[in-house]
């Protein structure tokens, strides 16, 4: 795109230049116009991003409409007989699409009252200070700045083309983003992966009425959280009929019924010992004999493999801008890459993948280029898969603090024993925290239950103000709540759990 023609070099010097309008981008350039900068954001898609538009927001929208309809077919244990219930799901699509209009429309004109320039295109460098853009008209304009901010995300990672049968055909064989959109549950749905989004669309439409297979080829679930939330979770799958295969290998896939159903081909994990056999026969049993190979038929396919970077088609190598050998922008504790006046924040940055980090980056990045003292301190980032029942997490785990040489205190309370959880009929889960034993100091906070995902800003707080478990526990929490198992269950760090049998003798 460096030879543009004459009369579309439309040259326009902003501050700061802004590629994406994720929940990266779009809070660098708010935050960036507050400071008082001339900003410009550049959009390829629509204004708000992945996170908005075909992520975070669609799909906790249809995960809440999920619950409801399944807590109605359940409602007749509680006395609330609530016949023939069935999912309008025209409707629903249109409900979720108008929730993610308002958030969208309320960006633009956050957009508008602070005077950011949006230009709807394309952007890949031309060189440090510039960038071209092809306009969604299929003209083109060169948009310069004295600091960029790249902030593209991230993409879905596809499967590997030697497996057969696995090309994506958007209607049998999709992504997570055309698995928002479809107006009924499949009555059979495979999921490729369980990560995040494997398991929070695998329990949405279990919850919608569909028999769900979770296949996975990593050994492990979910392997960076506590394992005990792991069993936990494992445990309710089972409870809630979702078929789980860990450590398989895909085989092939072949489209039936003229596309309208798919089977899938995999090898399941071999026996967890190696010495299955002989412990099956010392128990006078027949050793389990592992297929060769299982045939899944299912009526849709989606494929949750991870995401990576989006960075294809930015022409960073014009700007000077570096990659790693993963393909992510490496920066500084300013979120500064190798060209000292260009920053890139989220998704393309590093894992985690999360959204609200990538919108603390932006802060932080807008921040330095107005000449702000700001560095990035991941500490106490928390995360929430919204599965059911929901996982958080923030800080460390139990194992990673003691790998860093803490001697580790821990507390832990179940939701059974929570009057709010009971009258709430979601008795599921518990509430952990991981304490220094030596200062007290709260290092970690794991949860999996009812709403834990609205509780996680408690603990996530107490370890960015560096509190220790007392300062929880001597803090008098509303009852009945589900906040009072977090204090109970700092309680327990000192074995001092008022609605749970002590560990041990005083």
């Amino acid at each position: 795109m460096t030879n543009l023609p004459d009369e579309e070099k439309k040259t326009i010097p902003p501050e700061v230049v802004v590629i994406g309008s994720g929940p990266g981008g779009y809070v660098a350039a708010i935050r960036a116009a507050q400071y008082g900068c001339r900003v410009t954001v550049i959009e390829r898609e629509a204004v708000g991003g992945v996170c908005l538009n075909w992520g975070c927001i669609p799909s906790k929208a249809l995960i809440y409409a999920a619950g409801l309809f399944d807590k109605l077919q359940g409602a007749s244990e509680i006395g609330i007989m609530a016949d023939n219930i069935r999912l309008d799901g025209e409707k629903l699509q249109r409900w979720k699409e108008g929730v993610v209009g308002r958030l969208t429309g309320g960006i633009r004109q956050l957009f508008k009252s602070h005077k950011i320039d949006l230009v709807s295109g394309t952007a890949n460098f031309i060189n440090d200070h510039s960038v071209a853009v092809k306009l969604t008209d299929g003209s083109h304009q060169i948009v310069s700045g004295t600091h960029f901010i790249i902030a593209t995300g991230s993409v879905p990672n596809t499967l590997p083309e030697s497996l057969p049968g696995f090309s994506m055909d958007g209607r049998t064989i999709v992504e997570s983003r055309e698995a928002l959109s479809w107006q009924s549950a499949p009555k059979r749905l495979g999921i490729i992966g369980t990560g995040v989004i494997g398991l929070e669309l695998g329990t949405l439409y279990a919850r919608m009425g569909s028999e769900v297979t979770l296949l996975e080829a990593a050994p492990a679930l979910l392997p960076t959280i506590e394992p005990e939330i792991v069993q936990a979770l494992k445990r309710s799958l089972k409870k809630r009929g979702i078929a789980l295969h860990l450590g398989i290998s895909l085989k092939n896939a072949e489209l039936l019924n003229d596309g309208e159903s798919v089977r899938v081909t995999f090898k399941p994990a071999p026996p967890k010992e190696e010495n299955a056999p002989k412990v099956a026969q010392a128990k006078g049993k027949a050793p389990e004999k592992v297929p060769e190979s299982i045939d899944l038929e299912v009526d849709k396919l989606i494929v949750a493999v991870g995401r990576h970077p989006n960075t294809d088609g930015l022409n960073l190598e014009k700007a000077g801008v570096q990659l790693n050998e993963k393909g992510f922008i490496p920066v500084d504790n300013q979120l500064r890459t190798n060209v000292s006046h260009i920053f890139a924040i989220g998704d393309v940055v590093a894992p985690p993948l999360l959204a609200h980090k990538a919108s603390k980056e932006g802060q932080i990045a807008a921040a330095v280029i107005a000449g702000h003292p700001d560095v990035v301190d991941y500490r106490a980032m928390p995360s929430a898969i919204f599965c059911e029942p929901e996982i958080a997490t923030v800080g460390l785990t139990e194992a990673e603090a003691q790998e860093k040489g803490y001697q580790v205190k821990v507390g832990k309370f179940p939701f059974a024993a929570s009057g709010r959880a009971q009258s709430m009929d979601a008795p599921e889960g518990f509430v952990k925290i991981v304490s220094d034993a030596e200062t007290g100091v709260i290092l970690g906070g794991h949860m999996i239950g009812p709403d834990v995902s609205e509780l996680l800003a408690e603990l996530a707080l107490a370890i960015e103000m560096g509190a220790v478990a007392d300062d929880i526990a001597l803090t008098v929490h509303a009852h009945p709540t589900l906040p009072e198992s977090i204090m109970e269950a700092a309680e327990a760090v000192n074995n001092l759990a008022i609605h749970i049998a002590p560990l041990k003798a005083h």
